[in-house]
C-alpha cells in the first residue's frame, strides 16, 4: 500500500484512504472527529444552573471537575521558548491555501492543530469525553434534541474580537455549506439548525438525537466571520477563502509562509486561554517550523543533518535498519517505541465487490489464504490484524454472546454458518514451515469448487470463460515488494494479480468512482468505534453513492443493521455487541485481506526534549487534525540549554 496523505480533508472516499497512513506495512492514524454513539453523562457534581456542565463524557463520570488544574499528561511547571521544527507528517509536499475545510488545494499542516479551536477539547485520558474550551459550559437536552454552548467571556480571537455565539452560527453554516469540503457537512447532517440564543449563548437543534451528533457538534471548529470579509465586510464564497490568514482563536498564528514549502507559527502572548486547565501546561514552544520535502530519503537524510526535530517511522524495514548510526548510538538521537491503547482500524486490501469475479466468497477468501504475512513481517515488528477493531474489546471474540446472537439471528439464512461460530482470525503459520504450502493447497480447492478451471495459459477461467485476473492499484512504489510476493504465491494458484501504479490525483479519483479492483486502505483508528464512519464505509446506501467510503461496494441487510445498532446503543455493553457482530460478518465475509498492525507509535527524535512524567492513554505522535492529542508537538518542551 502507498503511503499517502492521510489527514487531508477532502471527499469523502478520501476519509476511508487518506485519514490514516497507507503505506506498505506502515501505520498511522486521522480526521475531523468522527465518534461512537453513547451514552452521554456529565457528572452530577458538575451541574450547576439548569443542567450546565463543565463536560460530557461517553459513559460514566467526567474523569476530571469543573476547575481542574491539567490534564495529567500535561505539565503546568514546563518552561515556554525554543523552536520546535518539524516535517511534514503525511504526503501533502506543499501548500497552496490555508482554509483546511475545502476541497480544492492542501492546507498547511498545523493550521488545524495549532490555530483552530473548537468547543470542546477531547481528553487524551478517556475513552470519549470532551471538557469545555471555547464553551465554558453546555447542556444537552434530556431527550437530545438540542445542545447548548455559553462560550468563555475571555475567548478572543487574535485579532481582538470576542468570540460570540454568531461566529459559532458562522462556522457552522460554513461547514454544513455546498463549498465545505464533503466530509463536514456529512459529520454533521444531523443537525437541523445552529441558533444564536444571545450574544454568548447558541443552541444546535438536532434532527438525529443521536450521540453521534452530540459529539460532532461539541467538536465543531469555530473561526470568525471577519475571515475572509471584502473590504466593504462581505464575506467572500467559502470556497473562495484560500490566501486569506484564518481568524482564530488558538495558541499560534501563522508568522511567515514561503513558497508553500515552509510554514512558521509563533505563540500568542496574548492567548486567551491561559491557565485554563484544558490547555495548562500544553503549547510550550514559542515557534513551530513546518519544513516541506517532497521524497522521502531526502526527508530522512534532512533529519539526520537536524534540520527537525522528530520523525514518526511507519516502515519496519527502515526502524530496524535506516533509523540507526553514530547519532543513535550516542545519545543525540533517540530512538523510541511509544504503546498506545488506541482501537486500531482495519489495515488491509479491500476487495471491489461490484466486480463479477469477486461475487463469490470462497474466491476472495482463497485469494486471502495467499497473503504471506510471516514474510511481511520478517522483522517481527507487527501482528496480524484480525477484526475491524483490533486491539480493542470491541473485536469479536470465541463464539457469539447472547446479546450478539439476538443481533445476528434475523439473518442467520443470508449470512455464512462461519458467522456464527468461532470469531475470525487470519491463519498463523510462523511455527510450520509447510503452513505456506497447507494454505495454497486449501486456496485450491475453494477455487476448483468455486468453478474455475486452468485454462491453456495457466490462468484460471469459470464457466463463461473469465480469467481470474484483477489490478491492485497504487500511487507509489512502497507495496513492490508485499505485491511481488504475493503475485508469486497467487500465480501457483493460476491466479493473476498486476500491479498498476497511478498518480496520486488519478489514484483518488479512481477511489471516488469505484473504478478498481483491489486497493490497499486503512482505516481510522479509534477510542470507542465512530458509529457514522463505519456506515459510511459499510452502509448500503452509500455503495452507489460516489466518493463515498463503501469502496468494498457492501450491500447487505444484516450489516445495515448492525450499523443501525451500533448507532442507537445506548450503553457501552450495547455498543459492544453491536460492534463484535458486525466484526464477524464483516471478516467472516471475506470482503477484504486482513493485513498487519500495531498498537504503537515508532519515533525518532533529537534528544533536545523535556516531557511530562504521564502519557496519555489516547493520543498520536504528529498528526495536525486528530482528534486526539498530538502529544510530543502540544506536551513537550525545550530543555533550555538545548535550545537554537
Amino acid at each position: 500500500m502507498t503511503k499517502i496523505d492521510p489527514r487531508r480533508p477532502t471527499g469523502a472516499a478520501r476519509r476511508q484512504v487518506l485519514r490514516a497512513v497507507t503505506t506498505a506495512w506502515a501505520f498511522g492514524p486521522f480526521l475531523p472527529p468522527a465518534w461512537a454513539a453513547p451514552a452521554f453523562s456529565s457528572s452530577p457534581a458538575s451541574e450547576g444552573e439548569r443542567g450546565w456542565t463543565h463536560a460530557i463524557a461517553a459513559y460514566g463520570d467526567p474523569r476530571h471537575p469543573r476547575g481542574f488544574e491539567h490534564f495529567d499528561y500535561a505539565d503546568p511547571r514546563a518552561v515556554k521558548g525554543g523552536t520546535l521544527y518539524l516535517t511534514n507528517p503525511d504526503q501533502r509536499t506543499s501548500f497552496d491555501k490555508y482554509n483546511p475545510f475545502t476541497i480544492k488545494g492542501q492546507s498547511p499542516a498545523g493550521v488545524s492543530l495549532f490555530m483552530f479551536e473548537t468547543l470542546t477539547v477531547r481528553s487524551g485520558d478517556e475513552p470519549m469525553t470532551v471538557y469545555g474550551l471555547l464553551a465554558e459550559s453546555m447542556r444537552l437536552a434530556p431527550d437530545r434534541s438540542s445542545l447548548a454552548f455559553r462560550l468563555h467571556p475571555k475567548a478572543r480571537f487574535h485579532n481582538g474580537d470576542p468570540v460570540l455565539a454568531a461566529d459559532v452560527k458562522h462556522s457552522f453554516d460554513m461547514l454544513v455549506g455546498p463549498q465545505a469540503a464533503p466530509q463536514y457537512r456529512t459529520a454533521l447532517s444531523g443537525v437541523e439548525r445552529a441558533v444564536v440564543v444571545d450574544e454568548r449563548t447558541v443552541r444546535f437543534d438536532f434532527k438525529e438525537r443521536t450521540n453521534d451528533t452530540v459529539m460532532q457538534v461539541a467538536a465543531l471548529p469555530v473561526f470568525s466571520r471577519r475571515w475572509g470579509a471584502t473590504a466593504d465586510g462581505k464575506p467572500k464564497p467559502f470556497d473562495q477563502i484560500v490566501e486569506d490568514e484564518p481568524i482564530t482563536s488558538g495558541p499560534y498564528r501563522i508568522a511567515l509562509a514561503d513558497s508553500g514549502r515552509r510554514i512558521e507559527f509563533e505563540r500568542r502572548r496574548d492567548y486567551w486561554a491561559q491557565g485554563l486547565g484544558v490547555v495548562n501546561g500544553l503549547y510550550n514552544f514559542d515557534r513551530i517550523v513546518y519544513r516541506y520535502y517532497a521524497d522521502g530519503a531526502v526527508q530522512l537524510e534532512a533529519f539526520k543533518a537536524g534540520e527537525f526535530d522528530l520523525i514518526q517511522e511507519y516502515s519496519a524495514r527502515r526502524w530496524a535498519r535506516v533509523h540507526a548510526g553514530p547519532k543513535w548510538r550516542d545519545g543525540r538521537i533517540r530512538k523510541e517505541v511509544f504503546e498506545t491503547s488506541i482501537g486500531q482500524g482495519f489495515y488491509g486490501y479491500l476487495f471491489n465487490l461490484r466486480r463479477p469475479i469477486f461475487a463469490d466468497r470462497r474466491v476472495r477468501e482463497a485469494i486471502s489464504l495467499a497473503y504471506d504475512f510471516d514474510w511481511i513481517n520478517r522483522y517481527k515488528q507487527y501482528l496480524r490484524t484480525y477484526s475491524l477493531f483490533s486491539n480493542s474489546e470491541f473485536a469479536a471474540e470465541g463464539l457469539p454472546s447472547a446479546d450478539e446472537l439476538a443481533l445476528l439471528e434475523p439473518f442467520r439464512a443470508e449470512l455464512p454458518p462461519e458467522t456464527f461460530g468461532p470469531a475470525y482470525r487470519p491463519p498463523a503459520s510462523a511455527d510450520d514451515p509447510l503452513a505456506m504450502r497447507h494454505r495454497l493447497r486449501r486456496a485450491r480447492d475453494l477455487l476448483a469448487q468455486a468453478g474455475w478451471r486452468l485454462g491453456p495459459d495457466g490462468v484460471l477461467v469459470d464457466a463463461q470463460g473469465r480469467r481470474l485476473e484483477f489490478e491492485y492499484m497504487d500511487a507509489q512504489d512502497g507495496a513492490a515488494r508485499t505485491i511481488a510476493t504475493w503475485q508469486i504465491s497467487l500465480q501457483k494458484l493460476g491466479v493473476r494479480m498486476n500491479l498498476r501504479r497511478v498518480d496520486f490525483a488519478l489514484y483518488i479519483k479512481r477511489l471516488e468512482t469505484f473504478d478498481f479492483d483491489f486497493v490497499g486502505v486503512r482505516s481510522i483508528d479509534f477510542t470507542l468505534p465512530p458509529a457514522l464512519d463505519y456506515l459510511d464505509t459499510f452502509g448500503s446506501k452509500a455503495a452507489d453513492q460516489p466518493a463515498s467510503g463503501n469502496l468494498r461496494g457492501v450491500r447487505s441487510r444484516a450489516v445495515d443493521a448492525l450499523l443501525e445498532a451500533m448507532n442507537r446503543a445506548g450503553t457501552l455493553d450495547q455498543l459492544r455487541a453491536a460492534c463484535r457482530a458486525l466484526d464477524r460478518v464483516v471478516m467472516h465475509q471475506h470482503w477484504q485481506v486482513p493485513a498487519l498492525y500495531a498498537a504503537n507509535f515508532r519515533v525518532s527524535y533529537w534528544d533536545r526534549f523535556e516531557r511530562p512524567r504521564t502519557m496519555p492513554k489516547y493520543y498520536t505522535p504528529d498528526s495536525a487534525l486528530e482528534p486526539l492529542p498530538a502529544w510530543p508537538l502540544v506536551a513537550w518542551w525545550i530543555k533550555p540549554d538545548a535550545r537554537r
